[in-house]
Order: C-alpha cells, then structure tokens, then sequence
C-alpha cells in the first residue's frame, strides 16, 4: 500500500523510483518552470519529469538548484528524469544529446533517461546508447516512452539491458490492459503521461460520483486509481496550490467496486498521437 508521497517502487535493477512526480510537458521555460519545479519539491515531490524536446531542462535545472539551496535537500533524494528526441537518435548522436541536456540541467548524472518515441529503425541504436551511458554510471536507470508491445518485443530481442519502465499514456478512457500486463511480465515498470487526459474527464459522472463519496476531487481519483493500478503517475501543474492537491491522495483508498468502475470506462481513446502512427 503506497501511503505516502515519498514512496517508491523498486525498478528491475534495484534502483528505487518514486510512484509520484511532476511533469513538466508544455510548461514554458524560464520563470515558470522554475517554479513550478521548486513549488513541487518544497511541497514534497522528490520526482521531475522532462524531456529535450520541451525545451524547458535549463529552467527545471534551475528550479532544482533553488529548491536543493532552499530545503536543505541534497541532489541523491531527488529523482529526475529526461528523454531523448527522435531527431537525435542513432548511437552516437544519443551520447552527444545526453551531455546536453545534462549540462543544460546542471546534473551529473540522470535517475532516469527514456528514449521518447520508438522512431522506426532508430530505437535499436539509440537503445545501445543508453545500455553505454547507463554502464559508465552516467544514468541510474534506462527506459523506453510510447512503446507497444510489439516495440518491446523487437527491443528486447536485441537488448543487452532491458528497459526499466515503459511511460505511455494512461488514464481511465486508455487503460492500457494489455501492454500493461506485457510489462510486470518482464519486470517493465509503467509509467502515466497525461493521466488526467489533460482534463478531460473532470466532469465524468461516474468519477464525480466516487470523488463525491471519498470527499475529493476528480483529479485525486484518477491519481489514487493510477497507483492502486501499480502505474507511477506525473500529473503536470503550474500552481503550487493544484500541486498539492494532487499529491493529497495518500489518505483514502478506492475499493474494488471503484477501480472496477473506473476500469470500465476505457475506450482506448488516445489524446496524444498513436505511437503506431506518428511522423515526427
């Protein structure tokens, strides 16, 4: 039972992630990703999600700073995660793009580093990449974004290290079930992007009605459903007050009905593009 916003789950290789953190996606850089990054980890957090392509490393590296200077914390209690963009995939370019985003975070090392989409013909190399970053101790896990099965299974064919988790999007219209199960088989831990369907479900009547019987908001249903479900969740906000909100989800417990109920309303409705089908 996860009862606390620190708490973390154990990945594949022993490294320790935790079940909640704060995306970044779409938050500007500059002043308001700093801090929005540092509002989160005074409140809390110890988890920061970006990637290169958001354009936004400098500021959250920044906002880290300020909350590390601010709270006393030290670089070890946080856990950040980048992700490498499809233009830089390929072995070497990989390794280039890593440094950057790196020194643009001001890091020394990654907790976490993804590969973003599984650009055709380009995940392999760039995979093999991350297998050498992740040797030389430069990032503490490695892993995959956007991948279905079927890009597991030709990833895992060549793979000398498997991926450590799996972030997709998931929320209660894309439930994921199958690949869901296709990663505890293999030890791939699942990760939510876009849980709350970027708002999209807020005035769902079904999640309005379990939020009204546990006292809270939609949002924080979706969120306890994610982690019930055993899918680490990174909901974005930019207002430190929606960020406490949604870390406010530790004291009550969905029942199996509920999850049920909520489990029920997939429609395998995407909000993001397939990954199937994408041509960036």
């Amino acid at each position: 039972m996860i009862q606390h916003l620190q708490d973390t789950t154990t990945l594949h290789n022993g490294v320790k992630m935790p079940w909640f953190g704060l995306g970044v996606f779409k938050v500007p850089d500059g002043d308001t990703v700093v801090q929005s990054v540092k509002a989160a980890i005074i409140n809390g957090y110890r988890s920061i999600d970006t990637a290169a392509v958001y354009g936004n490393e400098e500021g959250v590296g920044q906002g880290i700073k300020e909350a590390l200077d601010e709270t006393g914390l030290s670089r070890g209690d946080l856990f950040i995660t980048s992700k490498v963009w499809n233009d830089d995939f390929g072995y070497e370019s990989t390794l280039a793009a890593f440094e950057t985003s790196l020194q643009k975070l001001g890091l020394d090392y990654l907790d976490l580093y993804l590969v973003h989409w599984p650009v055709e013909g380009k995940y392999i190399d760039t995979w093999r990449a991350l297998e050498t970053l992740y040797k030389e101790g430069k990032i503490k896990a490695i892993g995959v974004s956007n991948f279905n099965i079927h890009h597991l299974e030709s990833l895992l064919k060549h793979a000398e290290i498997k991926p450590m988790v799996n972030q997709v999007e998931y929320h209660p219209r894309l439930t994921q079930k199958e690949l869901h199960e296709f990663c505890k088989e293999h030890g791939i831990q699942l990760e939510a992007w876009a849980p709350l369907m970027q708002g999209g479900l807020f005035d769902h009547p079904t999640l309005q009605e379990i939020a009204t019987n546990h006292q809270k908001s939609v949002a924080q249903v979706i969120l306890r459903w994610d982690l019930q479900n055993g899918v680490i969740t990174i909901p974005k906000s930019t207002k430190e007050k929606r960020m406490i909100e949604n870390a406010s989800i530790f004291d009550f417990e969905l029942s199996e009905n509920e999850m049920k109920q909520i489990d029920a309303l997939n429609e395998n409705h995407r909000v993001g593009p397939d990954p199937d089908n994408f041509d960036f």
